[in-house]
């Protein structure tokens, strides 16, 4: 089923409402004297689509870089008779008191406001609104609920030296919140009592109170016929506490669970403890005691144990106090307890850290409200990804996006995160991902690098990019992809490493792709980038990956673009060219890289005059006699040089060399070519080639062009005869064997 979920195109609901959202204006709204967004008249929409619209503009805000959020956006939802809103889920700092406010006349149902961090007291007022109709309710981290700015003095001169200070709010209480059935106030602020807070409403049916130090739990027993769900993560217990909770007999969900790396914490549990459990809360179907110490051995001795299947029926339990369950738990958290390795445990899925099912568990578990144990376990996962092959890869995957998403400002979850996925992505998981999940991979990996110049997140995000098939799968980011990794490579400070995988991952992303892409890229500042790390090296004196990729880059960023071959020119490249010539004269790629470029630089006939001077004519005369790389040096020396030929005699402006010189050369050099040569060159167009046949002007250029064509089409017949023939090569060949001032073995060539 995961994998159908994962395969499935999305639905139209979710298309039109993320079309919405992003074209607001053209579809919903209009804009009033140019700021403010309000609802066309005439629209009326129901809580399933209001609904909808709210929760996926929260998660557009918080994952998408490219969304800009609207000032007045929850005023859209202020009047009832026009939008409905029933169940919404904002988070973090992108909700403040004012938009709470718009939606104030609105009967909602259901609202979770999660590290909501800018929320005051303000909205503890509005709150109150939603009285009449809330059932659930969640305050989890918004740690400012409870605070409202005091002004003391009231005066104006006092107000600059005595700013605003916070003042905790002690008369807030849920009276009159009569439907309130589910509570969460996870992380709430020491100083608050939770007793009197909580104390009106009537029948509560879950409660979590995470992270919260209560010594005195007492008042639980107020709900003890209604509470079927208590989360106590990281409370400090106490023998009062269990027997408080022991007489909540109606509980089916308990979490007791902590994180073991917090804090200093005496409590430790015993037989006793689960025994008493198992006794009284005879409805349980979900236990969480992670991170907690045994303190005596609550474990069946292993020559007790049934060997065999591993079992979950209670009767052959290696927890012993389990023995007593009616029947298997639905869930149990046991992740970083001892008992997780155990072999029999009672339980239809358990979160630990034993093996890849138990790890995804307690990943899944987490997530939400537990970044720091989360991490923890995308670290295990990692090492099973690494080490063995994960069997539940697209469940794996979508997991790590999810934790990705939700935490994007948590360090830890970013580091561990993005280098999971760059084992998961990698290709011998290959064939079990669809596009669907690719895309959402990559958009997660950009997530991270925009949000976060941390070395090893550039690194394993980089790394993870490497997984894909560029540039079609990164196609859909493409100018988004290209300015996060020409922005790593503008950094004044850099990692090794992470410059030559950036380098890299530009020069394949320039490579086989649209003119018009490359024109983009190139007014990113794409070739200043690539001349500013040639720079470097220069100065460095090393001829490296880096320096090859980034020449590689520029050859591949200039092909029939000649906006990028002006740029080139005009930030000194050829000066770069000639420096990088006399100081690696035997390293061969980067001569075919720089040549390669040049000849695209050679292509554009405005541009052909800056390479008319006797050094530049010159070098490449000298460079026609090279044997480097095969004669792919040679070769592309004789094509710039071919191109300023056909320019004719009247724009040779310098006297030395004389150009009958270097034609004398070239004829040489292209005799001294072997015809079947393999070639180290990628052409997605012969028309530069094919201009240089109908013309008398250079005969050795039409000798170079159909030299070219011919080698091309008889090595690799299958791929360049259809791109000769569609481009119209064929009649040009058979005009130029008729031509007068055609050479004779040129003629024998085309024919």
């Amino acid at each position: 089923s995961l994998k159908m979920a994962s395969d499935s195109p999305e639905s139209l609901m979710a298309l039109c409402t993320d079309y919405c959202l992003r074209n607001l204006e053209g579809t919903l709204c209009y804009l009033l004297d140019n700021e403010t967004l309000r609802l066309h008249p005439d629209i009326f929409l129901p809580s399933e689509i209001c609904d909808k619209l709210v929760n996926e503009y929260v998660e557009l805000v918080k994952t998408d870089s490219i969304f800009e959020p609207h000032e007045s956006f929850f005023t859209l939802f202020s009047d009832p008779r026009s939008t409905r809103l029933a169940r919404i889920h904002l988070r973090e700092h992108i909700v403040q008191d004012q938009d709470l406010e718009a939606i104030r006349k609105q009967d909602l149902i259901e609202l979770y406001l999660t590290n909501c961090e800018k929320l005051t007291a303000k909205s503890l007022q509005t709150l109150v609104s939603f009285s009449h109709t809330l059932i659930s309710l969640s305050l989890f981290g918004c740690s400012n609920i409870f605070y409202e700015e005091e002004n003391p003095g009231g005066c104006e001169d006092d107000c600059l030296v005595n700013p605003t200070r916070q003042v905790l709010v002690k008369d807030f209480t849920f009276e009159g919140f009569s439907r309130l059935r589910i509570l969460n106030l996870g992380r709430l602020i020491e100083g608050v009592n939770v007793e009197t807070l909580l104390r009106p409403l009537a029948s509560l049916a879950a409660l979590d109170l995470s992270g919260i130090q209560l010594n005195d739990v007492g008042f639980l027993t107020q709900w003890k016929d209604s509470l079927v769900s208590l989360v106590l993560y990281n409370m400090d217990l106490s023998e009062e506490h269990i027997q408080v909770i022991a007489q909540l007999r109606k509980l089916r969900h308990l979490d007791i669970s902590r994180d073991h790396l917090s804090s200093y914490y005496k409590f430790k549990l015993t037989r006793r403890v689960l025994n008493l459990f198992v006794e009284n809360l005879v409805n349980l179907t979900s236990l969480d005691i992670s991170g907690h110490t045994m303190l005596e051995n609550c474990t069946i001795p292993s020559m007790e144990e049934k060997m065999g299947q591993t079992s979950i029926e209670p009767a052959k339990s290696s927890i012993a106090p389990f023995r007593g369950l009616k029947r298997p738990l639905q869930f149990l958290g046991l992740f970083e307890t001892s008992l997780c390795r155990l072999t029999h445990i009672p339980a239809y899925k358990v979160s630990g850290d034993k093996n890849e099912e138990q790890v995804l568990n307690a990943i899944e578990a987490y997530t939400e409200h537990r970044p720091e144990i989360t991490s923890r376990a995308i670290n295990l996962l990692f090492d099973i990804a690494r080490i063995e092959r994960c069997s539940q890869l697209l469940r794996a995957l979508q997991l790590v996006i999810t934790a990705l998403k939700c935490h994007k400002d948590d360090k830890n979850i970013q580091v561990t995160g993005s280098a999971a996925l760059f084992y998961l992505t990698n290709s011998e998981y290959r064939m079990e991902q669809s596009v669907k999940l690719r895309r959402q991979v990559i958009q997660v990996v950009l997530n991270g690098m925009e949000s976060y110049q941390e070395v090893t997140v550039q690194r394993n995000c980089c790394l993870t990019l490497c997984n894909f098939s560029i540039p079609e799968e990164l196609e859909f980011q493409y100018r988004r992809v290209n300015e996060l990794l020409l922005n790593i490579l503008n950094q004044s400070r850099q990692d090794e490493s992470i410059q030559r995988i950036a380098v890299h991952l530009c020069n394949a992303l320039v490579c086989q792709v649209d003119n018009d892409h490359k024109e983009a890229v190139g007014k990113m500042g794409f070739v200043m980038t690539m001349l500013k790390l040639i720079q470097k090296k220069l100065a460095d004196k090393t001829c490296d990956q880096v320096m090859e990729f980034s020449w590689s880059a520029l050859w591949n960023i200039t092909d029939e673009t000649p906006d990028n071959c002006e740029m080139f020119l005009n930030y000194s490249g050829m000066k770069l060219f000639l420096e990088c010539l006399k100081e690696f004269p035997e390293k061969q790629e980067l001569h075919r890289n720089m040549l390669g470029l040049l000849g695209n630089v050679a292509e554009v006939k405005e541009l052909r005059p800056q390479l008319m001077t006797s050094q530049f004519i010159s070098v490449f005369s000298n460079l026609l006699e090279s044997k480097a790389d095969g004669i792919e040096v040679s070769y592309n020396a004789c094509g710039v040089l071919s191109h300023i030929m056909f320019d004719g005699p009247e724009a040779w402006g310098i006297c030395e060399p004389h150009r009958e010189e270097v034609v004398k050369r070239m004829w040489a050099a292209i005799q001294s070519w072997d015809i079947n040569s393999r070639r180290n060159i990628n052409y997605r167009s012969f028309e530069p080639i094919l201009r240089l046949l109908p013309q008398g002007i250079s005969p050795v250029s039409q000798h170079w062009a159909t030299w070219a064509l011919y080698n091309l089409v008889s090595v690799y017949p299958d791929k360049y005869c259809p791109l000769l023939i569609k481009e119209g090569g064929i009649p040009l060949l058979k005009d130029m064997i008729k031509m007068a001032s055609a050479r004779q073995e040129t003629k024998e060539m085309a024919r």
